[in-house]
């Protein structure tokens, strides 16, 4: 069994004692019938909780010695019970060892310190309500655990798993890799490759254009000359022929010698 603690709900450093009147007839306690001026013992209010035990000690303020106790076994109840025309003051029922009882009232000088102690013991009741509540469930639930849910397979069941395409948020199935890769640069400071030229045009270049032709671009409607063979007294220079013609015509002809 686990052990129980004690803890502490609520703690109020000025507490007044009051000795009270009989209780009247049917009708409740009145603060007013008191002495209040005249209180009959001053100290500390400690309230404590052990598992659902509560109890409210009546303590000297300094030297801790407890005064008076009042166990609580329900609230409200006859152990604690408010007056009628104050929220500052409460009757509380005083038990000692051998089990006699005495009524006495009790009053906090400040609201928030009567508020504090009201609301602890309203806390701590709900929450044995909830355990008790709670308790029950589980002893019901451990002799009546109800029907078991049977997920085996019955003879001739069968299951079916359709393994598809994934599909995106969207609900469109995303096509499948076709495993080419793009290319990607190449890192800086490397060299680029280049293209290798088909065989047989490797030593062949293209003839550079003068930049006058290349501006008027009078080679556009030009028809296609007729190559022409090399004369045999020629030189070496296979544009001996072109270059000769040229040197007739150019003066007469609008075609720019190159």
């Amino acid at each position: 069994m686990a052990t129980e603690y004690e803890s502490i709900l609520c703690v109020k450093n000025e507490v007044f004692v009051y000795k009270i009147p009989p209780r009247p007839s049917n009708r409740g306690y009145r603060a007013a019938d008191w002495r209040l001026d005249q209180h009959d013992w001053k100290g500390r209010l400690r309230v404590v909780a052990k598992g659902n035990d509560c109890i409210i000690k009546l303590e000297d303020k300094t030297s801790g010695e407890l005064f008076a106790k009042c166990p609580v076994d329900a609230y409200p109840g006859i152990a604690v019970e408010a007056v009628m025309d104050s929220s500052r003051y409460f009757v509380i029922r005083l038990m000692d060892e051998n089990g006699r009882t005495a009524f006495i009232g009790i009053g906090f000088a400040d609201r928030g310190d009567s508020f504090d102690f009201n609301v602890a013991l309203q806390d701590h009741f709900k929450w044995v309500k909830q355990s008790k509540k709670f308790e029950e469930e589980e002893k019901k639930a451990a002799v009546d655990p109800g029907p078991k849910l049977d997920l085996s397979l019955k003879e001739g069941q069968t299951i079916k798993i359709n393994i598809g395409s994934k599909k995106s948020s969207t609900g469109v199935a995303r096509p499948k890799p076709t495993g080419q890769v793009g290319f990607l640069p190449p890192p800086p400071g490397s060299k680029i490759p280049t293209l290798t030229p088909p065989p047989g045009q490797a030593g062949q270049t293209q003839p550079q254009q003068p930049a006058q032709q290349a501006s008027h671009n009078f080679f556009a409607a030009a028809p296609p000359q007729p190559q022409e063979q090399p004369s045999s007294t020629g030189g070496t220079s296979d544009w001996g022929d072109f270059t000769s013609a040229g040197n007739q015509d150019s003066k007469n002809s609008g075609w720019v010698q190159f």
